[in-house]
C-alpha cells in the first residue's frame, strides 16, 4: 500500500515511520524546505511525569517505550533516559508533592519524592536552596532540531520512503494528493498531520475542528560548563500539568499565588541541556489570537531568575530566543484529534504540548485504528 503523509513535523514523521514499519511505501510532503514549527521549537522532552491519569498517561508510557527503541536504532535522535527533577522551593509546593508521591499511580510514572541531598546526588548542578524534588526516572529527552532529519534518514535507507519538502498539498482526491507544483502523488491512504496549520486545505476538507492554537516563548543559552544530568522543572509545573490537580493544588494557589508575570503568561520553568551543553529554558502559554508578532522580555527575566535560583549560579548568556505555536484539542483531556475527512484520508492534529512526548504512540494508534 502507498501512504501519503502531509506534514514534516514530529507527528507526521512518526506516522511515516509507523507506515514504513508495517511494510508500506510512504511519500512524505512538507510545505517548508524543512519542518520549522512546534516540532523543532520545543524542549525535546519525553515527559511522563505530569500526564493525566488514564489515556494520556497510557499514551505517554507507550510512547516512552517506543522512543527508547527508536533511540537504539537511530542514535541521531539524541535519545537519553535522563529523568527529571521537579524542584520544590516552598512548603506549599512540598505539600502538593507529598500527596502526589503517595498516590496510587506514582510508581507507574516512576516518580518519588526525594530530599535535597538525594536530588543533588542525581543532579549535582542543582546548588540552589530547595526543600525537595519529585524525581521521575521515566522522563527522557531527545534533540528536537535534529530528530526529524535523523529519523527520515533511517526511513530513506529502507527504500520505501520518499521525502518531498517545499510541496504544499492543495487537494486530496480518491487517488492521492496534488501539490502546489501541480504534481499529483498517488496514495491509497492520506494522513494529514499539519500541526497548527488549520486553515486552507484543512478547513476546506475538515471544516471547523475542535482545536485551538497556543503560543509559547522559549530561549536557549550558551553551553553550561557542567552537565545538567536531568531535565528540571519548578513548582509552577504543579499548577500546569494535570497530574497534580486536587485539593492540595487549590491550597498552593491560595497560599502561594504565582508572581504576576508568571500568572499573566501561564508560565512554568522547564530546563533541559542540549547535546552541545546549552540549556533550553521556557516557557509561556498564550491562548488568545491574534498572537503578537514579537516576544516580550519580562517572561525571560522571570525564567532566568527562577533557573538561577535553582542552579545557585548565573545562567550562561542567552544565544537564541524564539516563539512557537502548537495545536491543542479544546478538550484538553483529549490526547489528539483524529478525523476521517475523506474515504481515504484522515486528519491527525491537536496533541498540544504532548506532541514530542506522545507522537510515536499517537501514530501507532492511528495506523491501528485505520487498519494500515
Amino acid at each position: 500500500m502507498r501512504v501519503a503523509v502531509v506534514g514534516g513535523g514530529v507527528l507526521g514523521t512518526m506516522h511515516a515511520w509507523q507506515a514504513v514499519l508495517r511494510g508500506h511505501e510512504v511519500i512524505h510532503l512538507e510545505r517548508e524546505p524543512e519542518a520549522r514549527g512546534a516540532s523543532v521549537r520545543n524542549f525535546g522532552l519525553v515527559w511522563v511525569s505530569g500526564r493525566a491519569d488514564g489515556e494520556e498517561l497510557e499514551t505517554a508510557l507507550r510512547a516512552r517505550e517506543l522512543w527508547a527503541g527508536l533511540g537504539e536504532r537511530v542514535p541521531g535522535l539524541g535519545f537519553r533516559a535522563n529523568g527529571s527533577l521537579t524542584v520544590l522551593r516552598t512548603e506549599a509546593e512540598l505539600a502538593v508533592a507529598e500527596v502526589f508521591a503517595a498516590g496510587p499511580d506514582a510508581a507507574a510514572r516512576g516518580t518519588r519524592l526525594v530530599d535535597p541531598a538525594e536530588a543533588r546526588t542525581v543532579n549535582p548542578a542543582l546548588r540552589g536552596a530547595f526543600l525537595g524534588a519529585l524525581w521521575c526516572e521515566r522522563d527522557a529527552a531527545v534533540e528536537p532540531r535534529v530528530a526529524q532529519p535523523a529519523l527520515r534518514a533511517h526511513l530513506a535507507a529502507t527504500g520505501r520512503y520518499t521525502w518531498l519538502p517545499g510541496r504544499e498539498v492543495r487537494e486530496v482526491d480518491a487517488r492521492g494528493v496534488r501539490d502546489d507544483h501541480g504534481d499529483h502523488h498517488h496514495a491509497d491512504v492520506v494522513l494529514l498531520c499539519t500541526g497548527a496549520a488549520l486553515s486552507g486545505l484543512v478547513r476546506e476538507i475538515a471544516g471547523p475542528v475542535p482545536v485551538r492554537r497556543v503560543r509559547l516563548q522559549m530561549m536557549q543559552t550558551e553551553p553550561l560548563d557542567e552537565p545538567l544530568t536531568t531535565s528540571v522543572a519548578d513548582g509552577d509545573s504543579l499548577r500546569y500539568y494535570p497530574a497534580y490537580r486536587g485539593v492540595e493544588l487549590d491550597a498552593l494557589n491560595a497560599n502561594q499565588p504565582q508572581p504576576a508575570v508568571a500568572a499573566e503568561h501561564a508560565m512554568q520553568l522547564l530546563m533541559v541541556q542540549r547535546a552541545d551543553g546549552g540549556l533550553t529554558v521556557g516557557d509561556t502559554h498564550g491562548y488568545d489570537e491574534p498572537f503578537p508578532f514579537d516576544v516580550v522580555e519580562e517572561p525571560y527575566q522571570h525564567l532566568r531568575q527562577v533557573a538561577e535560583a535553582i542552579l545557585g549560579r548565573p545562567l550562561p548568556p542567552v544565544r537564541r530566543r524564539w516563539a512557537g505555536v502548537y495545536a491543542q484539542c479544546r478538550d484538553t483531556g483529549q490526547v489528539v484529534h483524529r478525523q476521517r475527512v475523506a474515504d481515504n484520508a484522515w486528519l491527525v492534529t491537536g496533541p498540544g504540548g504532548r506532541g514530542m512526548t506522545c507522537s510515536p504512540a499517537i501514530a501507532e494508534r492511528t495506523v491501528e485504528e485505520i487498519g494500515l
